[in-house]
This record gives structure tokens, C-alpha cells and sequence, in this order.
């Protein structure tokens, strides 16, 4: 059974701009989760602010298997309904429209007035699921400084950020898990991305020292791995470029959102409470260290 996991949900979403994190904001009771995620999360926003979530986003999958672990219905009333009429409010995709606001993950003042309103609202945070990625390919000599700060501030540096945020309520209440979205081009690097396999690396080294700082306080942090992913950011890549891709996974397949999103789940579990430090790889047989 999971712990104090609150019906709160967290998108931070990765702005296309120069490296601006930002979250969507839903609210509950009890206390809180913490789930970053990618543009793919929120789909088809309107002028007057309306928007629909991907089908196949990372972000919304691990919200739902973190949703569906603590079997909760209860709501915190909304700042802006965002449900059908004929929408139950019991079902996790209305709950996380409820009460949308945007932050600035990868500015510090800007998350820390988003926690700060998250506990006041739902509770303190008991569970934070860093995975806000963009990426700016290319060889390094003709990396501008511009590409290479956008995906080091969104994909490393808000993680210090928001964690920043919560550690320490989590180690004074003796409870809490991180999980950092990491990469297998952090593990083995890749071609035309020194900047996010750096990136996607220092999650890691980030994850390995933190744990040892906290490992005594009740609270777990580690990574995982994932290789390609079935998004739709990953399945609008031309065919013959992703036919190539699938050809070079020994498994024969893409990722499903929610392999990923089970694994995190169970991460963020009472169960998995002897685990720390951890980078699990969760790619095909892509690669084995």
C-alpha cells in the first residue's frame, strides 16, 4: 500500500522557449505528489485556456498509476472546474484538471511559491517524480551556448530546484520518495546530444548523492532509465527514422508509457523502501550495464 500519497498531481512542463520549466497544478487532500513531465502532457491549449492531455504523454501515465495506487476519490474544490458535466469527478484525468496554474520549474522563486501553495491547498509533499525533459540536438561545434543552458536548466536543474523544495519537509515527517527521470543516453551517451546525455547523467550522479544524505531519514531516491518510449513526440518522428529506431531495440519495440510509469509507481511505493541509489534500466536490452 502507498504512503501518504495525496491526490495532488504536478506537470512540470518543459516550455519550448529558452529552457523554462513550467507545471500545471491539480489539487486534493491528505498530501502531495509531485509528477514532472514534457510538453506532450498538455495538448491543443486554447486562447482562453483550455486544454486536453495526450493520450500517450509519460507524464499523464505516471499520474494515473500513482493515482490508481492510493485509490482515492476525494477532492479538494477547484480554482477552475475543468470537468465535463458528465465527467465523474472520482476519474484521475478531471481531478487533474482541476485548478490549473503555470510555474517556472527551473526558476527558484517561482517553485518555491509553487509548493508553497501545493501544502497550503493539499498537504505536504510526500512523493516528487522529476522527469521535465526538452532536448536541443545537435554535434557539439555547432551547439549554441543557448541550446546547451536550455536542456541542462530544464532536465538537471530544475530537478535541484523542486527537490530543493520538499526535502526537507520529507525528512522531518521520517517519509518521502524521488524518482528522476533519467535516459539510456545518460548511461551510454549518444551522438549530437552532449547536452541532454549530460543532463540525463547528472540526474543520476544527483539521485546517488542525495541518497546518501537522506538514506536515514526515511526517504529513497533514485532513477530510471527508460529507452525509446511510445509518446506521440516519439511516434511523429518520420517513419523510416523510427523504423530504424525500433530495428536497434533488441526487444523489437518501443516502451509503453506505462511500463515506465509502473515501474515509478512502485518506486514511490511503501514496498520498494529498502531500495536507494538506484538507476534502473528499463530500455528493450538497448543497453546493459
Amino acid at each position: 500500500m502507498m504512503r501518504r500519497l495525496g491526490l495532488l498531481a504536478l506537470l512540470a512542463i518543459a516550455a519550448l522557449g529558452a529552457g523554462a520549466g513550467q507545471s500545471a497544478l491539480g489539487g486534493s487532500s491528505q498530501s502531495g505528489t509531485l509528477v514532472s513531465g514534457t510538453t506532450d502532457s498538455i495538448t491543443n491549449i486554447d486562447p482562453a485556456g483550455n486544454y486536453d492531455f495526450g493520450s500517450f504523454s509519460l507524464g499523464v501515465n505516471i499520474f494515473e498509476h500513482l493515482y490508481d495506487a492510493k485509490n482515492s476519490a476525494k477532492i479538494v474544490p477547484s480554482l477552475a472546474t475543468g470537468c465535463a458535466p458528465q465527467e465523474s469527478t472520482r476519474t484521475w484525468r478531471c481531478n487533474l484538471r482541476r485548478g490549473v496554474q503555470f510555474h517556472d520549474g527551473s526558476d527558484f522563486d517561482s517553485a518555491a511559491e509553487m509548493v508553497r501553495k501545493i501544502e497550503s491547498d493539499v498537504g505536504p509533499v510526500d512523493i516528487l517524480v522529476n522527469s521535465a525533459g526538452i532536448v536541443r540536438d545537435n554535434m557539439l561545434k555547432k551547439m549554441s551556448l543557448s541550446d546547451w543552458l536550455a536542456v541542462i536548466s530544464t532536465n538537471l536543474n530544475s530537478a535541484f530546484i523542486v527537490t530543493k523544495q520538499v526535502i526537507d519537509g520529507m525528512t522531518e515527517r521520517g517519509w518521502g520518495r524521488i524518482v528522476n527521470l533519467s535516459s539510456v543516453n545518460g548511461q551510454r551517451g549518444q551522438f549530437g546530444q552532449t547536452n541532454y546525455s549530460a543532463a540525463k547523467a547528472g540526474l543520476h550522479g544527483f539521485a546517488k548523492a542525495l541518497a546518501q544524505e537522506v538514506v536515514r531519514k526515511g526517504v529513497t531516491v533514485n532513477s530510471v532509465s527508460p529507452g525509446y518510449v511510445e509518446t506521440d513526440m516519439v511516434k511523429s518522428i518520420r517513419k523510416d527514422v523510427l523504423e530504424k529506431i525500433v530495428a536497434g531495440i533488441p526487444m523489437g519495440r518501443l516502451a509503453h508509457p506505462e511500463e515506465i510509469a509502473a515501474l515509478i509507481a512502485f518506486l514511490a511505493s511503501e514496498e520498494a523502501g529498502y531500495i536507494t541509489g538506484a538507476n534502473i534500466a528499463i530500455n528493450g536490452g538497448m543497453y546493459m550495464a
